[in-house]
């Protein structure tokens, strides 16, 4: 299992368009992709789990991934949540 944390910083946090987004990226791998913020949790390729978390800018949000291809989902997550996030 990998896991690596990840601070928002669009300013309108994660709202349905950028979610659509994650839930794509995250369908492209055989991985389990969880999305945790604070105490609740949603599986990253639920759009709607994901809308629940209610991410904020600035707001911390861990990734755990485990799996078959978790080193490069692992990578290729941190590079695009740095990238639209």
């Amino acid at each position: 299992m990998r896991e690596f944390e990840h601070t928002v910083k669009d300013e309108l946090g994660i709202h349905a368009r950028p979610a659509g987004l994650l839930v794509k990226k995250a369908k492209e791998y055989e991985s389990e992709i969880i999305i945790e913020k604070g105490e609740k949790s949603a599986v990253a390729t639920k759009l709607i789990a994901i809308m629940g978390l209610c991410v904020k800018c600035n707001d911390i949000i861990k990734i755990k991934i485990s799996g078959s291809d978790e080193e490069k989902a692992e990578k290729e997550l941190k590079e695009f949540l740095g990238a639209n996030f």
